[in-house]
């Protein structure tokens, strides 16, 4: 593990951070990357960065390949990554089934497969499918990541209403099975770091706000995320936005809260779930009266002028079930939110990228807390793309 210093070993702790450097220099260009290359970039001597390549060749973690353009010289070789050996795995749990993808140090997914569960018998279909992932894949596995919906600090579940857990040690549970690092990370979470991985420079903060079954929110700062110190930032499905008698009963058993009037559920009717895809929902949403959907952008923009206000992100992005609502939708949202509040500017709301794979988020969680490193927004999309 790269990003695992000991600060009591000065000399161990530099050698990780220019084996990070290193490495992110080859993960930012990858086959054209040279050992002469990442010593100009970081300032080392030759015979320090070719150390560097050779640790970082030795743990599979980058490969050679072609020989660089000549510069007059001695022609360089081309660093790549290593996209044989090790894995990542996400597991992304929904109230009904997982998703599940390995994914190679490339970004791109190697193996998918999905598991169908109901609330009895998914604790014993997920340990499963994790005992056979570790069959399968066990030695070349480097770090795993959990994506849930619920607060979690990162360990354990504090709570999933949608899961109906409660502090449970989920993460040393799968660690016993598969003999990796274990990591959890709550649903918007991933998804608020796969948006922010989209820009090469993020800058200032991005609101993200996910619309399912449930509605929650995550804030990015310069593309990292911004958590709360008792892990509970972005729960805001609960926070009451709607009042008198416009006020709807909420599944909490108060009224007028976020979800009651803009979730999913809520908008399109009790048919909706979070197990549908794009083309059921779109069906849903061709059928659903127009007015709850305006209810549900109008109760939304409330949310979100208000947040913006205090915040000033430099976005407000949507994501989740709720893209496939269309333009009509979006731009109801930002109708109700364009008036003038003095002291406030006009921030920016679009739907999120939906090119970004499912697991991506979560997959570069796991890459950054193990390695240290991160995937180009270039990378991150062509390793989001349908495989042949």
């Amino acid at each position: 593990m790269l990003n695992s210093d000991d600060a009591l070993d000065t000399q161990a702790s530099v050698r990780r951070a220019n084996l990070r450097r290193a490495l992110q220099l080859v993960f930012r260009n990858p086959g054209v990357q040279t050992r002469a290359g990442i010593a100009r970039s970081t300032g080392l001597t030759a015979a320090t960065a070719s150390s560097l390549v050779a640790e970082l060749l030795e743990n599979r973690l980058i490969v050679e390949g072609e020989q660089a353009a000549s510069t007059g010289g001695k022609r360089a070789t081309t660093l790549s990554i290593d996209a044989s050996h090790h894995l990542i795995l996400v597991i992304v749990i929904q109230p009904r089934h997982a998703h599940i993808a390995l994914v190679a140090l490339d970004g791109t997914e190697v193996d998918v497969r999905r598991v169908t569960y109901s609330a009895e018998d998914r604790d014993r279909v997920l340990d499963a499918a994790v005992a056979a992932v570790a069959v399968e894949f066990g030695d070349r596995l480097l770090a795993a990541r959990v994506q849930l919906p619920g607060t979690t600090d990162g360990r354990s579940v504090l709570e999933s209403v949608q899961l109906k857990w409660q502090d449970l040690p989920l993460a040393e549970r799968f660690e016993r099975v598969l003999k990796a690092p274990v990591l959890l990370v709550n649903d918007v979470d991933a998804e608020a770091i796969a948006e922010a991985g989209r820009e090469e420079s993020p800058a200032g903060y991005r609101l993200f706000i996910h619309i399912g079954g449930g509605i929650g929110a995550a804030v990015t700062l310069d593309g990292e995320l911004a958590p709360g110190p008792r892990d509970r930032a972005g729960e805001i499905g609960h926070v009451q936005v709607v009042f008198g008698e416009a006020a709807r009963d909420c599944s909490c058993g108060r009224r007028g809260c976020l979800e009651s009037a803009s979730a999913m559920g809520a908008m399109l009717g009790e048919g909706f779930s979070d197990a549908m895809d794009a083309a059921e929902i779109a069906v849903l949403a061709a059928r659903a009266d127009p007015r709850q959907l305006d209810d549900g952008a109008r109760a939304l923009a409330r949310a979100v002028k208000l947040i913006s206000a205090l915040l000033d992100p430099t976005e407000v992005v949507i994501g989740g079930p709720a893209t496939v609502l269309g333009p009509r939708f979006l731009e109801r949202v930002r109708s109700e939110t364009d008036y003038s509040s003095r002291g406030t500017a006009q921030v920016p709301i679009r739907y999120a990228d939906p090119r970004v794979a499912l697991s991506a988020g979560a997959a570069q969680a796991a890459l950054t807390s193990a390695l240290g490193v991160r995937w180009s927004p270039e990378q991150l999309l062509a390793a989001s793309a349908p495989r042949p």
